[in-house]
Order: structure tokens, then C-alpha cells, then sequence
């Protein structure tokens, strides 16, 4: 925490490269994960990461410590960059179909579990993608970010009990959504 703190101020005070390194060294791995869980992509997951860190860096000097710690506001972006992707034509663009041919099975069981795995996940992700801004972040930060309803609530500045309210009812959403593609 303390170097955390050191490194931030000096990006701040003279944009010092070695400790926005040492900076970025320390949360990829997560952040990556973060994303990962949300993309099932792992190429894509690199560009979105990257693209987070690159943001961080340019908006540091916005950071206040006051307001949250520096993990909480890198969850906080890294989530606004995900709902921002998947608004995006680039997301809707990747979303024709890919060839069968592009997948590798090792059997017939093994390629119907993984597409069934794969449609679940695309239909999973395009009803997290219908809820207001507000409840796709609570929904990324608890199940993603492994966040309790306290932070959450701190990180979106709002009430605990709307936090839970958004995130039960996103979840109710969600299962209904999935219930309706497996009875058709």
C-alpha cells in the first residue's frame, strides 16, 4: 500500500515511467483475470486490459485516494471500459458467427458441451448487456470482481440496500432470460 501510494505520486508529479511500471506490474495479472471472466477471450482480454492501464495512466491525476483506494477506482474503470465494449460496434461487429471450422474438439461430446458452454456464456453476456449501466456494474464487480455488497455500495456511492436490490433483481433478470432460451 505504502509503495502503491509512492508509485502513484510520483506518476503524478513527473509521470516517472519506472513507477507507472511498477504500478501496472502489480494489478495486470488481476485485471486481466477481471476481464478474462467476462470476455472468454484471451486476445481480447489483452487489448481491453491494456487499453484500461492506458487509461488509468492518462486520468491518474483525477485519483484521490480520499474517495477510494486505488484498486477500488481500477475495478471502477476497468468496469466502465467493459460496458463501454460491449455498446460498441466493435463488440456487435465481432459477433457474426465464427466457423465451426475455427474450433478444435477432441470429440463430439467435448464440441457440444464447449458451443452449449459458449452460447450460455454469449447469452449470459447480452443480458448482462440489457441492464441500466448502474446494475451491469454491480453485477461485473460481485460476480467478476469478487466484491462484497459494502464495497460495491461504497464504489458506486450508493445506498447498501439498493446495491443488493439492482444485484437480486439483475439476477432474477438474467435466470429468466436463461430459462427462456433452454424451454424454446
Amino acid at each position: 500500500m505504502e509503495n502503491e501510494q509512492r508509485w502513484i505520486n510520483k506518476i503524478k508529479r513527473s509521470g516517472n515511467e519506472a513507477a507507472a511500471n511498477a504500478l501496472v506490474e502489480k494489478y495486470y495479472k488481476e485485471m486481466y483475470a477481471f476481464i478474462y471472466k467476462q470476455t472468454i477471450d484471451a486476445e481480447l482480454s489483452l487489448d481491453l486490459t491494456q487499453e484500461i492501464f492506458i487509461s488509468v495512466l492518462k486520468s491518474i491525476q483525477h485519483y484521490d485516494r480520499k474517495k477510494a483506494s486505488f484498486r477500488t477506482w481500477l475495478y471502477k474503470l476497468a468496469s466502465n471500459r467493459l460496458v463501454d465494449y460491449y455498446r460498441s460496434k466493435r463488440y456487435k461487429d465481432t459477433q457474426i458467427v465464427q466457423s465451426i471450422d475455427d474450433y478444435e474438439f477432441e470429440d463430439e461430446y467435448d464440441m457440444t458441451v464447449s458451443l452449449e458452454f459458449k452460447e450460455d456464456f454469449e447469452r449470459v453476456t447480452a443480458l448482462v448487456n440489457e441492464l441500466d449501466v448502474s446494475s451491469q456494474q454491480i453485477i461485473r464487480l460481485k460476480l467478476f470482481g469478487d466484491y462484497t455488497f459494502q464495497e460495491i455500495a461504497s464504489i458506486e456511492t450508493i445506498p447498501l440496500s439498493t446495491v443488493k436490490t439492482k444485484y437480486y433483481a439483475a439476477l432474477k433478470r438474467i435466470r429468466k432470460g436463461m430459462e427462456k432460451v433452454h424451454d424454446e
